[in-house]
C-alpha cells in the first residue's frame, strides 16, 4: 500500500502546517528509511504560500532518491508548456519518481495574451484542457527518439518527435517538448479536487485521486462508475485517503479495505517532532512500498503495466 507524506515547506513560525527545509530533509530521510512511497509537496497550507514544490522536491531528491515526489501546482500563473517541461525534467532526473497534482485555477499572462476564446473562464473546463496538453507534450518526444549516435552525428530521430499543435478554448500550444519522455512514460497525474472538477473529468485522466478522510464514504463507488463510463478500469486508478495519522494504524488498514482505499496521503500537523512521531508510528504498519515507478506503485496489484 502506497503512503505519501504531505508537507508544506516554508516559514514554520506562523502556523503548524509549514515546516522548514531542514525539517523536511529530516522527515524525508525517515520516510525513506521506513518505506514510504514518497512525499506530496503542496504549494500552500492554511492560506499561506509555501516554497515552490518543484524546487523543494528537486533539492530533496538529490539526497533521497528512494522517494517519489508528487508536487502540487495550479493552472494559475503556470503556462502549460513551462510546467510540462519543468515536471518532466524532474521526472527524468529522479528515474520514474514524479507525479503532478494539478490544481484548477485561472490562467497565466503568457497564455492569456493569445487565448483563443477570451470569454472562456470556467476553471474545471480549463483544467481538463490543461491536462490534455500536458499529456500530449509529455508524449511528444518519445524516449526511443533520443539516439545519441556519435558516429553518425545524430542526436535524435526527429521523425518521431511530433508537435502537438493544440488549439483549444483556453490555450494554443504548438510543442513539442525539447527533451525525451521519462522512464515511466510520463509523470503520474494525481487529482485532489474532485468536488470542483467532478468525477467524470477526473476519471478521464487520473492515475490517482486524493480524497479527504471525511469524504471517503462513497468515493470508491463514484470513482468506479466514472471510470466505467470513461472506458477505463478501476485497477488503473488509485484512491488515496488523505489522513492526519491520529488513528490506530491497524484500524486504518481495516478501514481502507472496507472503503476501497488503495493508499494514503499522510498529512500530520504540529511541530516537526510531532510529524516525525506520526510518520514513525503509521508508515511501518501500512505495508511499506517498493522502489517501483510511481505510476505502477499507484495501481492495484492486478494492474502492473505502464500504459501511454
Amino acid at each position: 500500500m502506497s503512503v505519501l507524506i504531505e508537507l508544506a515547506v516554508g516559514d514554520p513560525r506562523a502556523d503548524t502546517r509549514h515546516v522548514s527545509l531542514a525539517d523536511a530533509e529530516t522527515i524525508a530521510e525517515i520516510a525513506q528509511e521506513l518505506g514510504a512511497k514518497g512525499l506530496r509537496l503542496v504549494d500552500r497550507a492554511d492560506g499561506r504560500i509555501a516554497l515552490d514544490p518543484s524546487v523543494v522536491g528537486s533539492s530533496l531528491a538529490g539526497r533521497y532518491g528512494g522517494l517519489a515526489y508528487a508536487i502540487d501546482a495550479p493552472t494559475t500563473r503556470n503556462a502549460p508548456y513551462n510546467l510540462a517541461r519543468r515536471v518532466l525534467s524532474f521526472d527524468r532526473a529522479t528515474e520514474r519518481g514524479v507525479g503532478l497534482v494539478l490544481r484548477p485555477g485561472t490562467g497565466d499572462e503568457v497564455s492569456d495574451a493569445v487565448a483563443p476564446d477570451p470569454q472562456a473562464t470556467e476553471p474545471a473546463e480549463r483544467w481538463s484542457e490543461y491536462v490534455d496538453i500536458l499529456t500530449a507534450l509529455w508524449e511528444s518526444f518519445p524516449r526511443e527518439a533520443l539516439l545519441g549516435d556519435q558516429e553518425a552525428a545524430v542526436v535524435a530521430d526527429d521523425a518521431r518527435i511530433r508537435p502537438i499543435n493544440h488549439d483549444g478554448r483556453f490555450y494554443r500550444v504548438a510543442g513539442p517538448l525539447d527533451g525525451p519522455a521519462s522512464a515511466q512514460g510520463r509523470p503520474a497525474v494525481l487529482v485532489a479536487d474532485t468536488a470542483a472538477l467532478g468525477w467524470e473529468r477526473v476519471a478521464a485522466v487520473a492515475d490517482a485521486v486524493i480524497v479527504d478522510e471525511a469524504d471517503i464514504a462513497g468515493a470508491d463507488g463514484a470513482l468506479t462508475a466514472a471510470l466505467e463510463a470513461a472506458g477505463r478500469s478501476r485497477a488503473d486508478v488509485a484512491l488515496l485517503a488523505r489522513i492526519d495519522g491520529s488513528g490506530d494504524p491497524v484500524r486504518l488498514q481495516q478501514w481502507a479495505s472496507e472503503s476501497g482505499v488503495d493508499g494514503f496521503v499522510l498529512a500530520p500537523t504540529g511541530d516537526p517532532a510531532s510529524i516525525v512521531d506520526v510518520v514513525r508510528r503509521v508508515v511501518p504498519a501500512l505495508a511499506p512500498s517498493t522502489r517501483t515507478p510511481l505510476r505502477v506503485a499507484l495501481r492495484r496489484p492486478e494492474s502492473t503495466e505502464v500504459g501511454a
